[in-house]
């Protein structure tokens, strides 16, 4: 995938107009709805409720119960209806999974049928009651991540799988502004998208996010802090750890080191035009994601970069991950398990081989 040139993030107007993360995915909700009749949100508790995380708020009073669609307890029903109706190419399902773990469930419907239904059909599908060529156009989003003593079966983050599976596009925003237009990009792709979205995003301040529809494409990384000395990589809510780290790093005294923070905002498409070009100019790289590091995402971005930036590297690529093993309800070995802004910061001063903050 030919990804654009990477965007720049955002610069709000004076005055800007505020919402959180949740109120930013309630907008794109009510957008997509208004801007395309076949458009249903289903999932459990999104309607009077608004979802667990709000993300569904107010939208039950504006499109009633046929369109905000309250589901029985069982991921397995949500994810058959939701794939054979986006089969159809009638309707196009937004799927909220309460917990992303749950995920679990579906995934025979997510894996072999929406990944697959497209390319076993020669990209054609089925065809609306316009003619419209379709394919399975499907979003399943929800809250996935660690931090709140939810414990191992609510605190996952499971982006590798879903990466693993050809046929299936993987978003993972870390900023309202992001959150809103990457929903309403991937509610109008005609591919299956996974949007995942870390608790802790709920939780950040108000920032700008303009009113009306817009959408933030996929497959196009954005540089939120540009530097010299190495290329920092950080996916969802790492990205704000990241930035903690790159400010950091820049206020040492003595050597201080230039990060450049990329958020790729898609896993896949990857933009890797943006990610490489990075890298050539600062001939270092670190990767951070929450995730577990066995198995985890960053070490497809390693080989990509190994593999097409060899010479231009002068340390080995690290990545800063989660531990290998379940998340505990303890909160102090739940901390223990999450990387933060302490240990990249850390390993970027590995790879520019400076001395360590506590010496």
């Amino acid at each position: 995938h030919a990804a654009a040139a990477a965007a720049a993030p955002p610069q709000p107007p004076s005055g800007a107009r505020e919402r959180s993360f949740s109120e930013a995915i309630a907008e794109a909700h009510a957008v997509a709805l208004r801007s395309d009749p076949r458009v249903v949100v289903m999932g459990e508790d999104i309607g009077e409720m608004g979802g667990v995380f709000q993300c569904t708020a107010g939208l039950t009073s504006e499109f009633g119960a046929r369109r905000v669609i309250e589901t029985p307890i069982s991921e397995a029903c949500i994810g058959g209806c939701a794939v054979g109706a986006a089969a159809t190419g009638l309707v196009v399902p937004i799927v909220e999974v309460q917990i992303m773990d749950m995920v679990t469930l579906m995934m025979d419907n997510v894996v072999n049928q929406a990944a697959k239904w497209r390319l076993m059909l020669g990209g054609e599908a089925q065809r609306d009651a316009e003619g419209r060529s379709v394919s399975m156009p499907i979003v399943i989003r929800g809250p996935q991540g660690g931090g709140h003593r939810l414990s191992a079966q609510h605190s996952q983050s499971l982006e590798a799988w879903f990466t693993a599976v050809p046929g299936l596009k993987v978003v993972m925003p870390s900023t309202p502004h992001d959150a809103k237009g990457l929903l309403l990009a991937a509610v109008r792709d005609p591919n299956p998208v996974i949007f995942l979205e870390h608790k802790n995003l709920y939780q950040l301040p108000r920032s700008h996010v303009p009113d009306g529809d817009y959408e933030v494409p996929l497959g196009v990384a954005s540089i939120l802090r540009e530097g010299t000395d190495v290329t920092l990589v950080a996916t969802s809510n790492m990205v704000h750890e990241a930035l903690k780290a790159a400010s950091r790093l820049a206020a040492r005294k003595e050597q201080p080191v230039s990060v450049e923070v990329i958020d790729p905002r898609t896993l896949w498409p990857l933009d890797e035009a943006t990610i490489l070009d990075s890298v050539q100019r600062t001939s270092r790289l670190v990767i951070a994601h929450e995730a577990p590091r066995r198995g985890g995402w960053g070490g497809e971005l390693l080989s990509v970069v190994q593999e097409k930036a060899f010479d231009y590297l002068d340390a080995p690529i690290t990545i800063v991950a989660g531990r290998d093993c379940p998340l505990p309800y303890n909160a102090a070995l739940e901390k223990a398990c999450i990387p933060g802004a302490a240990q990249i910061a850390e390993a970027c001063l590995a790879v520019v081989q400076r001395p360590g903050f506590d010496q």
